[in-house]
Formats: C-alpha cells, sequence, structure tokens
C-alpha cells in the first residue's frame, strides 16, 4: 500500500503546485459525466456519482460546473459521449501497472497508450494480466496528527476495515459500498477528511531500490497521468520516500 500512497500524494501536490490543475478539474468533470449517465443525476440515490461529486467538491471544482456535468451525463446538455477503457502492463522492473480512462475516441487513446508504455520502458499487457494483483476499495485521507487508539475506535464503529496513520494523517480502507458511510461517520466524529476515493490497492508491493529504476518507473507513471484521457493509474511499487520526494521537486 505505501507505493500506491506516496504515488497519490505526490500526484496531489504536483496538482495543487502547478497547470495540472486545470487537467484534474476536466478529468473530474468527466468522471462526474459518466457516473450520472450511468446511474441517474441525482448523487443520494447513485452512490458512484455522489462519490464523484464529493471528489469533484474536495478538489474545488465549482458547484455549477458539476452540475452541467451532471445534466450533460444525463443528457439534460450536449456533450460528448465517454467510454471506460482500461488498460494493463508492465513498468521497468517487473511492477504491474493498470491504467484507466474515459475515452470518446477508443482507438486514438489505444494507440496513445501504448507508445506511452514503449516509450517509457514499459510494455503493455493483455486484459487480466495484472487486475488479479489488485483489489477495489475505498481510500479516505485524513489530515494531521491522530491518537491512533482512538482512530481505530472510530473507524471500526464508522464501518471501515482499517487504517495506517503517518505524521501527516491517516489513511483509512473501506469497501467499496462502505465509503461515503464510513467518511460521513469520521466527519461526525470531527475528523478532517482531505479526501474520499474509489481505487486499486495492491495485495502486494515490488519493492524498488534502485534509484536510476525507480525514476524511471516514476516518469512511467507520470507520463500516463498525464494524458488528457486517463482518469487514474495505479502500479504496486514500493520506492524509498526520499526518491519519491527527490522525483516530487
Amino acid at each position: 500500500m505505501s507505493g500506491h500512497s506516496k504515488w497519490a500524494t505526490t500526484k496531489h501536490r504536483k496538482g495543487a503546485k502547478d497547470s495540472a490543475r486545470a487537467k484534474v478539474f476536466a478529468k473530474l468533470i468527466r468522471q462526474v459525466e459518466v457516473a450520472a449517465r450511468e446511474g441517474g443525476g441525482d448523487p443520494n440515490a447513485n452512490s458512484a456519482l455522489r462519490t464523484m461529486y464529493q471528489k469533484a467538491r474536495d478538489a474545488s471544482v465549482p458547484i455549477d460546473t458539476i452540475e452541467r456535468a451532471i445534466k450533460r451525463g444525463t443528457g439534460e446538455l450536449d456533450g460528448a459521449r465517454y467510454e471506460a477503457v482500461t488498460y494493463e502492463g508492465y513498468a521497468p522492473g517487473g511492477v504491474a501497472v493498470i491504467v484507466e480512462t474515459l475515452t470518446d475516441n477508443r482507438n486514438r487513446t489505444s494507440a496513445e497508450i501504448k507508445h506511452l508504455f514503449s516509450k517509457m520502458g514499459g510494455s503493455i499487457a493483455e486484459p487480466g494480466a495484472v487486475s488479479w494483483q489488485f483489489d477495489r476499495k475505498g481510500v479516505i485521507e485524513v489530515r494531521g496528527p491522530v491518537n491512533e487508539d482512538q482512530m481505530l475506535e472510530w473507524v471500526l464503529e464508522a464501518g471501515g476495515e482499517n487504517f495506517t496513520a503517518s505524521p501527516e494523517g491517516a489513511t483509512v480502507i473501506t469497501e467499496p459500498h462502505e465509503l461515503a458511510q464510513v467518511r460521513d461517520a469520521l466527519e461526525g466524529f470531527g475528523v478532517a477528511v482531505t479526501s474520499a476515493d474509489l481505487t486499486l490497492v495492491p495485495q502486494n508491493s515490488i519493492p524498488v531500490t534502485d534509484e536510476g529504476e525507480a525514476k524511471k518507473v516514476l516518469r512511467l507513471m507520470d507520463a500516463i497521468d498525464d494524458h488528457d484521457d486517463v482518469q487514474n493509474v495505479y502500479g504496486n511499487f514500493d520506492i524509498a520516500d526520499e526518491v519519491m520526494a527527490a522525483f516530487e521537486e
């Protein structure tokens, strides 16, 4: 889980610091549209939309922008029709990678994702080749130091599975269908939740100890994540904190 958590933190800080913020907005809006199209425009009756709505709000996407995205999803406003396509592959060192996209042109996106894997020293794989190594989970990020005993009590009472603490806060893991419920409960206990999202968590991580190879893995992840159609990219790597920090800088 550690590599996944560090990569998520790196992406968050990158998006907060530079022009990637606009790209993050565009990706979140696309996710809201698809959730509304697939499950209806009422967040109270559509758990996927509720999660995406809150994720967009956490990223400071304006409410009127989110509402327009919902209307495009339900057909009240005109808009492109996006298709979810997932790609699997390997980064340098045998690190398993899963790429989730939303695209209005499958052929274009497929060619471009395959090119990025090849260009950055990775390789594309057949569907199912690496997905078995990941589990779909809800992940809630908590800001600030926590009392671990108290946090454990709250997490279990809220219906969460477990959590890991760090000097910056805590990461709470839930079953996918429990994500919104656990978030609401933790906030009711006064916990400062910074984000809550459905994600893929690796069952086991591959240590990448060589600094040169670690940077190759991170460059591939970053290049793929920067693609307009890519919504999420996951890897089962574990890279030292100092290498992650150097890459972030």
